[in-house]
């Protein structure tokens, strides 16, 4: 066994005695105010393809932390690793870049901003001191940055990148980068874009992008136990990364998308701003991704759309099957952004047990045999903690 190897079978064991002085988790019997609770064969779902899927995760010990199957409105399927249950929330890591996005449109939605605007008015408007920094983007409009498609190079230094955690100016760090190519030329993935729109959001909504979030978004959809961590010496948060959540609310997120801003009968985002962000844009750089949202990226045979953070962290809607898919997870991450292990072993979970279960034909009918076969794997899951698929950063461990 490498020495990696070992290093991570030494956590696993070290989380496994951690969480032995601790209740197992089990399914919450509770329903989380706006989701309802309900068996997979009470919407026509077949469990069998669900228990397969997790009996896969648990005898191969896939560093899944959480869970989530939402269909027509009712959870379904709630799976939490060792010690872990809803109360825990978790690192998103690029999931926060969608959030961002949402953020974004609420605040289109009161026109106070919009996705043709200069990044450079805005930012200069609250940062006079960067108009030399931005004298060079002053083309780059906003929704170029959350479509990826800035042109901004931005070299990532390995190890503690001062973008992420070591500098005291996080947007100075970010203002450094240099256009090398025309806006809306390529997609080019890069962090420094969601910084510049987070400052655009802070600027427009006269407050911290957090804050505003909290209020607009965190608030309406009743989540608990949030925190967006990783401000810098400003006390500025990042757009792209740094939000923490709970599985139960990143599956309210995904149902806010798939009943296009709704909550409970309440816009919350504007319908046509989530049409926008779900959708390439007119002559888009990549046919894969609107804005901070990928698009048909797990599943090929219908339509669906969500976010992905490093590691394993996913929301995916599925308007066809009404249905929301969310993920945490410490999954190896070798691989590009579209070929990535922890990606393919999702749309596996996706793609060969999640859908087969909803399109089982004639509809699945509920039944003693399967409630018990599916809390019999949920139970034996909750005592196995997997092992992590790549090294564990600060940031990783769950929270309550």
């Amino acid at each position: 066994m490498s020495t990696s190897h070992v290093g991570l079978a030494a956590v696993a064991i070290a989380l496994q005695i951690a969480f032995a002085g601790t209740a197992l988790a089990q399914p919450e019997a509770d329903a989380e105010p706006g989701i309802a609770i309900a068996a997979p064969e009470a919407v026509g779902v077949d469990s069998a393809p669900l228990v397969r899927m997790s009996e896969w995760i648990r005898k191969d010990k896939l560093d899944v932390r959480s869970l989530l199957v939402i269909k027509d409105g009712k959870l379904i399927f709630e799976r939490y690793a060792a010690g872990l249950g809803r109360g825990h929330n978790y690192e998103l890591y690029s999931v926060t870049k969608t959030i961002t996005a949402l953020t974004f449109g609420t605040l289109a939605g009161q026109a106070k901003i919009a996705t043709t605007d200069r990044a450079a008015t805005w930012i200069t408007k609250t940062h006079p001191q960067f108009k030399d920094a931005l004298s060079d983007k002053k083309d780059i409009e906003l929704g170029h940055l959350m479509s990826m498609s800035s042109g901004l190079l931005y070299k990532q230094v390995e190890g503690s990148d001062p973008l992420y955690f070591q500098a005291p100016d996080r947007l100075k760090v970010a203002l450094s980068t240099v256009p090398r190519i025309p806006p809306a030329t390529r997609f080019e993935y890069t962090d420094a874009n969601p910084v510049l729109v987070g400052a655009a959001i802070a600027a427009a909504a006269g407050q911290r992008e957090d804050r505003y979030a909290e209020e607009h978004l965190f608030k309406p959809l009743g989540m608990r136990n949030y925190r967006w961590t990783g401000a810098d010496q400003t006390g500025t948060v990042s757009g792209g990364w740094g939000l923490r959540l709970r599985a139960i609310d990143m599956a309210k997120l995904g149902m806010l998308m798939l009943d296009e801003g709704r909550w409970q009968g309440r816009q919350v985002v504007p319908a046509s701003w989530i049409r926008q962000m779900t959708a390439p844009q007119p002559g888009a750089t990549a046919q894969d991704y609107g804005y901070y949202c990928w698009i048909n990226h797990i599943v090929e045979s219908e339509p669906e759309f969500g976010a992905m953070g490093f590691k394993g962290q996913f929301i995916t809607v599925l308007p066809k099957e009404h249905a929301v898919v969310v993920m945490t997870a410490i999954l190896p991450t070798d691989g590009g952004l579209r070929t990535g292990t922890y990606l393919n072993i999702y749309r596996r979970m996706v793609n060969d047990f999640i859908l087969p279960a909803m399109q089982t034909l004639p509809p699945a009918q509920p039944g003693e045999g399967a409630r018990q076969a599916l809390k019999r794997e949920l139970d034996l899951s909750a005592r196995v903690a997997g092992l992590p698929g790549t090294d564990l950063a600060f940031n990783d461990a769950p929270e309550k």
